[in-house]
């Protein structure tokens, strides 16, 4: 199933998106590497070959979307699905009662525009791509894969913004597979629990301890590459569609 199908993928330089990548090649795939210019996107399309390269991209940008797809179409012929990574996280409190400070609203619009409105950027324009191809004896031609949180079911203090971005990337799920469902294009989303990303590793070892701890089961951190293995089952099978898919080990986030 995997031998030439051609992803893209954003964020896809590090963190979740990374495993993504490494996976999607490793089983046969070729990728497109999306993320920002700073990101390692050209050390990580040398180091796996030939089936990748990278564009630099703003997922907020028309026009870095476009580009991307256009480098897909030359570069692979084809777009057969979108995994949706890039992202960001904020934490403030609504209003500081202490240093009688509202919340930056251009943090809050920041994170809005990144995770939901970026991703939908991308959704918007990859679907017309997607759209040209051939569709299976199910009648798909690809699939869409997002990327929310469990803070959108369960956000804790301080993360008004971030949750926000997140039940919005949820929210949109159902209704884009519904519009696109005549097209044979499925959308399916992941909401990740807590993950040993970059971002998370910034804190230190003790606060991530207490996070494991947190975890249910299995009790730590999840690894990027169970992110990556949950899309690629989606992508294997066809009647996941519209869904919003947990993957946290039975976490729920308390206040």
């Amino acid at each position: 199933m995997f031998k030439g199908l051609v992803a893209l993928v954003t964020g896809g330089a590090s963190g979740l998106g990374r495993a993504t990548t490494e996976l999607l090649v490793k089983q046969g795939g070729r990728v497109v590497i999306c993320d920002l210019p700073k990101s390692p996107g050209v050390e990580l399309a040398k180091q796996l070959g030939e089936d990748t390269t990278f564009v630099a991209v703003d997922v907020k940008s028309e026009e870095n979307v476009k580009s991307a797809l256009q480098t897909t179409k030359d570069r692979f012929g084809r777009l057969d699905v979108v995994v949706n990574c890039a992202g960001v996280a904020s934490a403030s409190r609504t209003y500081d009662f202490k240093r009688k400070q509202p919340f930056n609203l251009e943090v809050f619009k920041n994170t809005i525009e990144i995770n939901l409105i970026g991703t939908f950027n991308v959704i918007r324009l990859a679907a017309g791509m997607i759209g040209e191809n051939t569709p299976d004896a199910d009648g798909q031609r690809g699939v869409i894969i997002n990327t929310a949180s469990v803070a959108a079911f369960d956000g804790q203090i301080g993360q008004a913004a971030y949750s926000a971005s997140k039940a919005g990337v949820v929210g949109m799920t159902l209704p884009l597979a519904r519009d696109f469902s005549k097209h044979g294009i499925r959308v399916v989303t992941i909401a990740p629990g807590l993950f040993r990303t970059p971002m998370m590793e910034q804190l230190p070892e003790k606060a991530i301890k207490a996070l494991e701890e947190s975890v249910p089961f299995p009790s730590r951190l999840g690894q990027p590459q169970e992110y990556a293995l949950l899309v690629q089952s989606i992508i294997e099978n066809p009647m996941l569609n519209g869904e919003t898919i947990r993957l946290d080990g039975a976490l729920r986030m308390q206040p």
